[in-house]
């Protein structure tokens, strides 16, 4: 049986592609991994074991048969789901969708089809992406939160019931439940993912993203899904073809970060904290601690009138229909969102690209930003997903995040480091990613 937490997603592609291990197998290893571990974890939404390995061994008569092989060939992914799909249902985590699915794949799964990769199952979401808890719990303690809205995807790969798996961030839904599962989870910059056929909750700051064991697995799975969408509007042309190349080559001189406590520093538990001064002072001559620029205080007061403002307005269908089917957090944040103006909405997105304009400037002296990936360590209780402030600047900015589970905090619990780079500017971030990657797990 082939040890699914051994291998790398890079290592298993390579292995597909030579056919020293196949589709099939493989699916049989998750499988066997699921069945010891779902009914503890329940991080996915569908999954069909049964057509799954069905799908598997059509991957691997394919491969037999030398015709040219996609760059994740025979390689399952796990998706949110949020993601449309026409063969399985896309309930969003609300009853107002229970069982339907969508007429057409959405463009993520396509570009994961034509690379040859095989739509493993749905993931569990938070309702509606939002922040009310879903059924998922943390694989490293069943009694803690694994963050949301992404819940399900960040928990199948710490569980190895995944190696590769997709999400979305609004607020902070990709970085915390990487956080708090200890996996690796990249949020590209704004633009670079389609969301088209993708459930739509604020179109100025809905973000796709990835979770994986490493950083270059992350880069494997995002070179396939970057392209340009005229059904998304927000997508850019971006040159992806070198994406692992500069991510294997890193920086080209030993580079420089900022480290922002942040005015949150305090809600870090002492053995977190902790761990980040050790971080700093191993690498004192990367580092520089500097406070948070002053105008960062009112981005979380815009984010939340967009985010909310969307959320009315894409949901009230919901709300309408019958809010009490609607969670309490979902029905207050669609209920505030009605009650914005106009004006308060144009300024929140006039300050969200006066605020990138004065501080893109840093990336010219320096690699990047480091920051805590989360508020600590995974929330203990199942009632909350967690605080979204360490990572909602960087979402309302469009910039590029990672977060590395490099650190452990209170109770041995995996606690991530948070990167910043600059918008656009992805293939030399992940670069960097991977050297601090490489670097912390020399140090």
């Amino acid at each position: 049986m082939i040890d699914t937490a051994s291998l790398s997603a890079n290592e298993l592609v390579s292995k597909l592609k030579s056919g020293d291990i196949s589709s099939l197998d493989l699916c049989k290893a998750y499988i066997k991994r699921i069945e010891k571990f779902e009914k503890d974890v329940q991080a996915w939404a569908f999954l069909d074991k049964k057509i799954l390995l069905e799908k598997a061994g059509e991957a691997d008569e394919y491969r037999k048969s030398g015709k040219p092989l996609g760059a994740l060939h025979g390689l399952p992914v796990a998706i949110k789901d949020i993601i449309g799909t026409y063969d399985m249902p896309t309930e969003c985590g609300t009853v107002f969708r229970k069982k339907m699915s969508n007429s057409q794949d959405s463009e993520i799964v396509n570009l994961l089809k034509n690379a040859g990769a095989i739509i493993m199952g749905k993931t569990v979401t938070c309702e509606l992406a939002y922040i009310h808890p879903s059924k998922t719990k943390n694989p490293h303690d069943y009694s803690r939160t694994p963050g949301g809205s992404s819940s399900g995807s960040a928990a199948v790969v710490a569980a190895h019931m995944a190696h590769l798996a997709i999400g979305s961030q609004t607020g902070g839904s990709i970085i915390r439940p990487a956080s708090y599962c200890g996996v690796v989870g990249y949020k590209p910059s704004y633009g670079l993912i389609s969301r088209s056929g993708v459930l739509k909750t604020s179109e100025k700051l809905d973000t796709m993203g990835v979770f994986g064991k490493t950083v270059k697995d992350v880069a494997l799975l995002s070179k396939a899904l970057i392209k340009k969408d005229l059904y998304d509007p927000a997508t850019v042309h971006f040159a992806a073809d070198d994406m692992m190349k500069a991510c294997e080559e890193g920086p080209i001189f030993e580079p420089k970060f900022i480290f922002y406590k942040t005015n949150n520093w305090k809600d870090l538990g002492k053995e977190s904290q902790r761990a980040f001064e050790f971080l700093i002072k191993s690498f004192k001559k990367n580092i520089e601690v500097f406070d948070t620029p002053s105008y960062f205080n009112e981005i979380p007061k815009f984010h939340q009138i967009i985010h909310e403002t969307d959320l009315a307005n894409n949901f009230q269908i919901y709300y309408k229909k019958d809010k009490t089917k609607l969670s309490k957090e979902m029905r207050e944040a669609i209920e505030r969102g009605m009650k914005y103006s106009a004006k308060e909405y144009t300024d929140a997105i006039d300050f969200m690209k006066q605020s990138y304009e004065s501080y893109k400037e840093v990336f010219e002296d320096y690699h990047g930003i480091i920051t805590p990936s989360s508020s600590g360590v995974a929330d203990k209780g199942l009632k909350s997903t967690g605080s979204a402030d360490f990572q909602k600047t960087w979402t309302y900015l469009g910039l590029p995040t990672i977060s590395l589970p490099l650190l452990t905090g209170e109770n041995g619990l995996p606690l991530g480091v948070q990167l910043v780079g600059n918008k656009l500017d992805d293939l030399r971030f992940l670069g960097t990613a991977n050297w601090l990657e490489k670097n912390c797990k020399d140090e």
